[in-house]
């Protein structure tokens, strides 16, 4: 069945969930909010008091009132200084604050990525790179301009109109403040009403957007697939096809941001001229002088231009939230593997493994593993064996606690692995992947990444045990060799081999190989299995297994089909029986080079 990609939650208009998340990280910084806050007060009584020594400017430059003109200079002087001081101030707020925007993104960033790491591998599996990827970029971006704009225009925009409009009514007669308040209201009410509209339209374009990045991301990652196919061509249309809905969304977006725009330029253009007429009005009835004129103007200048730009403030803050919801959208993906409150660490000595009585399915109608019980005692080696989808990689997945069991129980040394913390079971098991995926870094990141702290000693130990030290020698680079994106710069068997001296330098009590050696031409598999037949002489070994050939020394094989334990022995025993593994031994015989020989084992 062909699963869907797990949709996020979408923001709903006025859901303003977003902001409340941000405030334990403002709270983290209290002292320099005080201060931020501060400076903003200072800059915005500044920029109010600019339009009053303005209108005194003027007053004392008008020659119907001052037949003797003399320059104002401590008026110009003052005038210039409110000027700096509300552009010093606001530099200075930014400054001040900076720390905490920044600050706040990092702890955002890294919770998100503690988090995608704490999720089940069924999440991992079903997610999309590239659109998670850009949901966080936007989600981090939007942090910013919300802690900026909401705080440093929002609220001082607000405040500035409670100013202007206690002038306006002390100075003026009451007409001057019902036409502001109403122009704003009006503003505001279309400004809410268009914005709200507008945000399906941003929604498409964000869902568009992380559609395109994902197909491109995608594409780009199976390179090598694509060129297999000669599909170039077909990749190159799909991904116009989603930038051709990504082209429709912007310019829906962008029309809508059009008609928005008009609307509110329509309303202030209004605003403005019923004012000045009435200011000139009575400028010209002589109950106002042209100081007074200069100032209301001023005033509107003020006050419309952050109106303005609060619009546009409203817009992107709606923007930043709908951003926003989809990073912290993923805060709320539960993680299907979770530790208990207080779950003790497990403590193992021996490393004995037990299932007992285990059912598993990864979704409820399809089951993977029915009964399965069997026990590897200290030190021992189990294989596992049967036709693909059988369930055998699903044994090491629930060992590892990749899932949780549907039913039964796991227990190493006695104790269930359920109950105990998840790093504490990971840290006891070693696993070697089927398929190894490499981080884009050298070959000796990669091979210490099990062990970041190890010495250059033990790296070389573990690449020689895993026959990979020869030719990583023989690199122009050598262990700083670049290993290209998912290590698609080496072979499968080297990627492999790399996964086994990672494993090696481990050193855990269990060791999980699944179909460690698959990768492996025979004359390199025959020389690992050597190695690690020594080097698991002393761990508890799970090995999930192909060739049959890998696993005859084994001291128990279980044969697993459509998820059920068919057989179970050793590998004379079960040929003996002549059931289902003396059939498929018989089979991978038949299959072997005449002079091929049955070598050393894990």
């Amino acid at each position: 069945m062909v699963s869907r990609r797990r949709e996020l939650p979408q923001t709903h208009p006025g859901d303003w969930r977003a902001i409340l998340e941000l405030i334990p990280y403002l709270k983290e910084f209290k002292v320099r909010v005080a201060i931020a806050m501060t400076l903003l007060v200072a800059a915005k009584l500044a920029n109010v008091s600019v339009p009053l020594l303005l209108k005194d400017i003027v007053d004392q430059l008008d020659t119907t009132r001052n037949p003797m003109l003399v320059l104002p200079l401590a008026l110009l002087i003052g005038y210039g200084l409110l000027r700096l001081s509300a552009s010093l101030f606001g530099e200075l707020r930014d400054v001040v604050f900076s720390n905490v925007t920044q600050r706040a993104i990092r702890r955002v960033a890294v919770r998100v990525f503690r988090h995608l790491h704490s999720l089940a591998l069924r999440f991992h599996l079903e997610r999309q790179t590239g659109g998670v990827s850009r949901d966080i970029e936007r989600g981090t971006r939007g942090i910013v301009f919300l802690m900026n704009f909401t705080l440093f225009n929002i609220l001082p925009t607000l405040a500035e109109i409670g100013l202007v409009t206690a002038i306006l009514l002390n100075k003026y007669e009451v007409t001057f403040a019902f036409i502001t308040l109403g122009t704003i209201v009006a503003y505001v009410t279309y400004t809410l009403y268009i914005t709200e509209w507008r945000m399906s339209h941003r929604r498409q374009l964000n869902e568009f957007d992380s559609k395109a990045n994902t197909r491109a991301i995608d594409s780009l990652l199976n390179y090598e697939t694509v060129k297999y196919f000669c599909n170039e061509d077909y990749e190159a249309q799909r991904y116009d096809e989603n930038l051709a809905k990504l082209e429709r969304a912007a310019v829906l977006n962008q029309t809508s941001l059009s008609l928005l725009n008009t609307g509110q330029g329509t309303i202030i253009a209004i605003g403005v001229t019923a004012l000045m007429t009435l200011a000139a009005r009575h400028v010209v009835d002589g109950s106002m002088s042209l100081g007074d004129l200069v100032m209301v103007n001023a005033f509107l200048l003020q006050l419309y231009m952050p109106l303005n730009f609060l619009g546009f403030v409203y817009r992107e803050i709606k923007h930043s939230m709908a951003d926003m919801e989809r990073m912290f959208s993923l805060l709320r993906q539960n993680a299907e593997v979770q530790d208990k409150p207080g779950a003790p660490e497990i403590r193992v000595s021996g490393g004995a493994v037990r299932f007992e009585h285990v059912d598993f399915s990864y979704q409820p109608e399809r089951q993977i593993l029915y009964d399965v019980s069997f026990e590897i005692a200290p030190g021992k080696k189990l294989a596992v064996v049967g036709p693909s989808g059988s369930g055998k990689s699903t044994l090491g997945r629930l060992l590892f606690r990749f899932y949780d069991v549907s039913s039964g129980h796991i227990f190493i040394d006695g104790q269930d692995i359920g109950e105990m913390s998840q790093a504490s079971v990971r840290a006891m098991i070693g696993i070697v992947p089927q398929d190894t995926v490499l981080f884009n870094d050298s070959i000796y990141y990669n091979i210490a990444y099990a062990k970041p702290q190890a010495a250059a000693s033990e790296i070389e130990r573990a690449a020689r045990l895993a026959h990979i030290h020869d030719f990583i020698v023989h690199l122009p680079a050598q262990y700083e060799t670049q290993v290209g994106e998912r290590g698609l710069k080496l072979s499968g068997g080297e990627k492999q081999r790399v996964a086994i001296a990672r494993t090696i330098l481990k050193n855990p009590k269990i060791m999980v190989f699944d179909e460690a050696t698959s990768a492996l031409d025979s004359k390199s598999e025959q020389a690992i299995l050597s190695a690690l037949a020594e080097v698991a002489a002393n761990h508890t070994t799970l090995v999930i297994a192909h060739r049959l050939s890998t696993i005859v020394d084994a001291d128990q094989i279980l044969v697993l089909d459509k998820g059920r334990i068919v057989e179970r022995g050793t590998h004379q025993s079960l040929v003996a029986a002549k059931g289902v593994y003396a059939h498929m031994w018989q089979l991978q015989q038949e299959q072997r080079p005449a002079n091929a020989s049955v070598g050393a084992t894990v």
